[in-house]
């Protein structure tokens, strides 16, 4: 699974909610049957983009089995997981009941730790499932190389580390202890605008947003960025990504809810985001509509 998803672009689906924030199982089949169409490397049922953070277990239990009917075996399908170490391996279990082929490990809520600490975390997440874990590192959860060789030694299972911390040293020095030992996913916001660099420090992958609204677009920009074609990478970064990107900034939490909004503008709506997000209002959904333009 990690092998396999390494050598492709990745697709973290939005959850669908219907008007009153409950989850919307036939419109999220169709959008993933539409995803993969695209030829996704893997999905990422129930991730960031998805929400994790709002969804109750039965939700998100619910979610992924509806992911892996799907796709039916044609890519690995991958869960969120995450808040504390009891909760986490509790999503850890569900996710592999519902079929899903690995988890990714959001960091645990609110607190920061040692990093004895978080390595416990991890490795008791990784004991509690057969799955391959991919790690995020980002925000509260920052791992060295020294914890993370620790723990490849310890836990089979860990598979792949996902960085959205952007520090190009850490990065360097993970990869140069652990080479091909981990699958390494770019997980910075938006992943695209560090795609070429993390490249050359052994990131093959990454996980874009933008896919869920503009596919062809995103596979376009990967397959720039993996033919290291440094034009094309910087001319499409100029034209969308970096005005998205500038729109996304305007505020808190837009990361997410701009993919809603971005689902909106291609007449594919996937519902309101849950609190405590909130939606774009009508003259920022109109920026996007122009931005994204025939694009789709």
């Amino acid at each position: 699974m990690a092998k396999k998803i390494g050598k492709g672009l990745l697709s973290f689906p939005v959850t669908h909610f219907t008007k009153d924030f409950q989850f919307d199982e036939k419109p999220y089949r169709e959008h993933i049957s539409w995803l993969l169409e695209h030829r996704p490397y893997g999905l990422f049922a129930a991730g960031g983009t998805g929400e994790f953070f709002s969804l109750a277990l039965n939700e998100f239990s619910a979610m992924v089995k509806a992911a892996v009917n799907e796709t039916a075996g044609r890519v690995p399908v991958l869960a969120g997981c995450g808040y504390g170490t009891a909760i986490a391996k509790e999503f850890a279990q569900a996710a592999e009941g519902a079929g899903a082929d690995g988890i990714l490990l959001l960091p645990p809520y609110l607190l920061n730790s040692e990093q004895t600490g978080l390595a416990a975390h991890v490795e008791a997440v990784c004991n509690s499932t057969k799955l391959g874990v991919i790690v995020y590192n980002r925000d509260n959860a920052i791992m060295d190389d020294v914890t993370l060789a620790k723990l490849c030694d310890r836990c089979p299972n860990l598979v792949g580390f996902k960085d959205g911390y952007g520090d190009i040293e850490l990065m360097t020095r993970i990869y140069a202890r652990m080479g091909d030992r981990l699958t390494y996913i770019g997980g910075l916001p938006t992943a695209e605008t560090f795609a070429l660099p993390y490249l050359e420090m052994g990131v093959t992958t990454y996980s874009s947003a933008i896919f869920n609204f503009l596919p062809n677009f995103a596979q376009e920009f990967y397959a720039a960025v993996r033919r290291r074609d440094r034009d094309e990478v910087y001319k499409r970064l100029k034209e969308f990504v970096l005005p998205y990107i500038t729109l996304r900034n305007r505020r808190k939490g837009y990361a997410v809810s701009i993919v809603k909004a971005g689902m909106n503008a291609i007449g594919r709506p996937a519902g309101p985001v849950r609190s405590p997000l909130v939606d774009l209002n009508q003259a920022e959904l109109d920026d996007l509509k122009q931005l994204i333009g025939n694009r789709n």
